[in-house]
């Protein structure tokens, strides 16, 4: 005899087998999924923070990254005033940039490691020349004394601890001792300093200068373009620069055995004159500056936070073939099945931080990809009950981790290729599924 179902065992019916609730149960799975997923990101921006700490712990043992501004020529200035029958004496700097300045350096890098991370840093052999051109006029006006013999060179370094080696100045046919430490820090707040106490019998000529300066720093070397022409040409081992600041290489070549890069600069291509009295052109000086920075080939931190961007695309895979699998098949699958497998995928970004920071990031990324791909596998054999449709997820998953390993290489293209990549996604899935009359669809019901 056949009895009829009571309300409540019709509502469990239908929540057990309905095709819609069950899409509505997968998509806050997916949601929820974002959650370990964002707690992941947080995770990376952690071990950077560390990195970057350990990086700025080296910087400030070895040295800094480094900036040289100059030299600058500065000449005191004395100027009377009349004030209410009083005159007033006020002193003046007069400052002077080089006609020419040229600087030729090679920068040999160096990885230094602070527990599992890495830090580039560099030594650096530096020859600068150029000259000074001692005809330009000065302002007369209230002029009492030019006090030539108090004048001096600034070189501008940024970290004195960088500095390995004498350094001295061929000024002229003199050689001159160089003196730490800055005479005028508005303008240069680190540096060394010349005295030039002869100046007087130089006036209205061209002065050639020249130095070599042996400098260590970290990651970062950059110059200020101080003369009426500046020429700069750096080469180095390094193969993976980044040439920054405001102006670029005018000739640049990098290949596997380093780069060499060429500026040129005039002093049109700048905001600040050849000479100027008492006025404070530091900010200027330093919005020219240009150079190179050593930095790692596509940081580990980056790629690794580039792919738990995509968690979403892969959970979504995942849980689509899940899915399909269990209208299609007739194959009941739980919703605690479904979380189980959304955090195995969210586990994958974990592996692959942990193990990049030890070993190379490609092949962490290859071992993390065959655990996450095994454990969801054999766990979906119990699940599918099918060898067949379990390959099919296994061919699936493997298709989604190399589109996103493809994608994490090709930095320029990566938006191209994962806008590609969903939109073939998308148009398989409409494929498949075009024939399937979602009405008479249910769940785990056999016909």
């Amino acid at each position: 005899m056949k009895t009829e179902n009571s309300p409540i065992e019709k509502i469990g019916y239908w929540i057990s087998h309905s095709v819609t609730l069950k899409l509505i149960v997968i998509t806050i799975l997916t949601l929820l999924m974002l959650i370990p997923s964002a707690m992941v990101q947080d995770i990376i921006s952690e071990r950077e923070a560390l990195n970057d700490q350990a990086v700025k712990e080296v910087s400030s043992k070895w040295a800094n990254g480094q900036q040289i501004n100059g030299p600058i020529l500065t000449i005191p200035l004395v100027y009377e005033y009349e004030k209410q029958d009083k005159v007033e004496t006020v002193v003046k700097y007069y400052y002077v940039l080089p006609r020419e300045l040229k600087v030729n350096g090679d920068i040999i890098p160096n990885k230094l490691r602070r527990g599992i991370y890495e830090v580039v840093v560099y030594q650096s052999q530096l020859r600068v020349a150029g000259s000074f051109d001692l005809s330009q006029k000065i302002e007369m006006a209230n002029l009492k004394e030019v006090q030539y013999d108090q004048a001096f060179l600034t070189v501008g370094i940024s970290d004195l601890r960088g500095i390995k080696e004498e350094v001295l100045l061929q000024w002229g046919k003199r050689s001159l001792a160089v003196s730490p430490g800055s005479k005028v820090p508005e303008i240069l707040t680190s540096g060394i300093t010349i005295d030039l106490p002869d100046l007087m019998s130089e006036v209205g000529q061209e002065v050639p200068f020249e130095f070599s300066l042996n400098l260590q720093g970290s990651q970062h070397l950059s110059f200020v373009p101080v003369g009426a022409t500046t020429e700069v040409s750096l080469s180095s081992p390094w193969i993976s620069p980044k040439f920054d600041g405001n102006f670029l290489p005018d000739q640049r070549e990098i290949n596997d055995e380093g780069f060499q890069a060429d500026w040129k600069v005039l002093q049109l291509n700048r905001n600040f004159p050849q000479s100027w009295v008492d006025t404070n052109q530091s900010a200027n000086l330093q919005m020219a500056a240009f150079g190179v920075e050593l930095i790692l080939p596509l940081d580990d931190y980056q790629k690794s936070m580039r792919s738990a961007k995509y968690a979403a695309m892969t959970i979504i895979i995942t849980f689509l073939v899940f899915f399909l699998v269990e209208i299609l098949n007739k194959r009941k699958i739980h919703p605690f099945q479904y979380a189980l497998v959304g955090f195995a995928l969210s586990l994958f970004y974990v592996l692959l931080v942990s193990l990049s920071e030890h070993i190379d990031f490609n092949l962490a990324y290859g071992v993390a990809t065959i655990c996450i791909i095994l454990m969801i596998s054999l766990y979906s054999l119990t699940i599918f009950k099918a060898s067949k449709l379990t390959a099919l997820l296994v061919l699936i998953l493997i298709g989604a981790y190399s589109f996103l390993f493809v994608t994490l290489q090709l930095t320029d293209y990566a938006l191209l290729m994962g806008s590609v990549g969903l939109t073939i996604i998308l148009g398989l899935t409409m494929y498949f599924t075009r024939n399937v009359d979602w009405y008479k669809m249910s769940v785990g019901k056999e016909e």
